[in-house]
Order: C-alpha cells, then sequence, then structure tokens
C-alpha cells in the first residue's frame, strides 16, 4: 500500500510559513501569495478558505492576506 502525504496539512503549514517568514501580522504588512513566494498561489483554494474559516489566516478586501496572532 502507498503512503500518501497530508497534501492539505502541508500545504497548510506552508502557507504560514511563507506568511511568517513576510513578517505579514496585519492588514498594512498583509502580502498576496505571489509576494510571499508561496508556489501555485491559485492552485490549493479550498486549503485557503479552510485557513480563512479556522481565522488562522485574514483576507484583505485587496486579495492580500495575513495571519491572525
Amino acid at each position: 500500500m502507498a503512503f500518501f502525504p497530508p497534501i492539505p496539512l502541508i500545504r497548510m503549514r506552508y502557507i504560514i510559513k511563507k506568511l511568517t517568514k513576510c513578517n505579514a501580522f496585519s492588514e498594512d504588512t498583509a502580502k498576496t501569495f505571489s509576494e510571499a513566494g508561496i508556489i501555485n498561489p491559485n492552485g490549493f483554494n479550498n486549503i485557503n478558505e479552510r485557513l480563512i474559516k479556522k481565522n488562522i489566516l485574514i483576507k484583505t478586501k485587496d486579495n492580500k492576506y495575513y495571519l491572525n496572532k
């Protein structure tokens, strides 16, 4: 039986790591996924939405993101 890594968990950690590295912790310091260096920023929209629903990730009006403290 093949092992499949938990892609959603890996992706969530990747997004959090990239935004943390950019110090995106407020609306003023928010970044687009491209600015943060996130590969394939639109490839996993359901994971992005899950982070927003869990209040881990905040989306601004101009489609930038920052981490909720």
